[in-house]
């Protein structure tokens, strides 16, 4: 079904990326704030991180905002009743990261190695945080060399399912979209963005939808098929 394909474009959270956004009524973020050596109280800390969560999450699925998303940053700056110094700031925005973000299972790890052998294979991410940690976790699991391209919304604030991510990184494979295919968790950003950007889709993680160029339990049954018609 794919031997036209190319390139990959892989969605990360929930496509290989797992326990992301902790930020729950419970979620404890001065244990990470304190490990970095924040000053704030902790209910003062608690108080301004689920503030721009909330922020953030509300303004996520408005179409005005999908070329045009804030930043953690901007988000603290607006939820902020009192000054703080830069260097606090940027101290809140990693704990924000830090809960924001999850881990890539070994098996994930090698099934992406796996999709490398036999796909150009490329991201098109959506998060609110820098990126740093990212690619930091990444270079941890031994996949960061396994890019060729990639899309942050946090980079340029293009969130899906705007097609502008995918063309973006289409452009930078140097590929016609037809050898592209997209590889993702949800039916409205991933395969309704690939749709608006002219390419094929896969949906993994239990999504399913007549629109897809297929439908898999998750990225490692995708995986095992494609190894088994290669």
């Amino acid at each position: 079904m794919f031997k036209e394909k190319k390139a990959l474009l892989l969605d990360m959270n929930s496509t290989f990326m797992f326990g992301k956004n902790r930020f729950g009524e419970n979620e404890d973020f001065s244990i990470y704030y304190r490990s970095i050596n924040g000053e704030l109280p902790k209910d003062k800390l608690i108080q301004i991180i689920s503030a721009a969560y909330l922020f953030l999450d509300d303004k996520y699925p408005d179409e005005k905002y999908r070329h045009s998303f804030p930043t953690v940053e901007e988000a603290i700056d607006t939820v902020l009743d009192a000054e703080l110094s830069a260097e606090e700031i940027n101290k809140i925005i990693s704990t924000f990261a830090f809960h924001e973000f999850g881990h890539i299972p070994h098996e994930f790890v090698e099934a992406l190695k796996v999709l490398e052998n036999r796909f150009i294979l490329s991201v098109v991410i959506d998060i609110w945080e820098p990126k740093k940690l990212c690619l930091d976790t990444f270079e941890e699991a031994g996949v960061d060399k396994l890019f060729t391209a990639s899309s942050f919304s946090s980079d340029h604030g293009m969130v899906k399912p705007s097609p502008k991510p995918f063309e973006l990184v289409v452009s930078q494979l140097n590929l016609p979209k037809e050898e592209c295919l997209v590889v993702g968790d949800s039916v409205g950003r991933d395969l309704g963005g690939a749709t608006a950007a002219g390419i094929d889709c896969v949906l993994v993680g239990g999504a399913t939808d007549p629109g897809a160029a297929g439908c898999y339990p998750g990225l490692l049954e995708f995986c095992k098929e494609i190894m088994l018609n290669s």
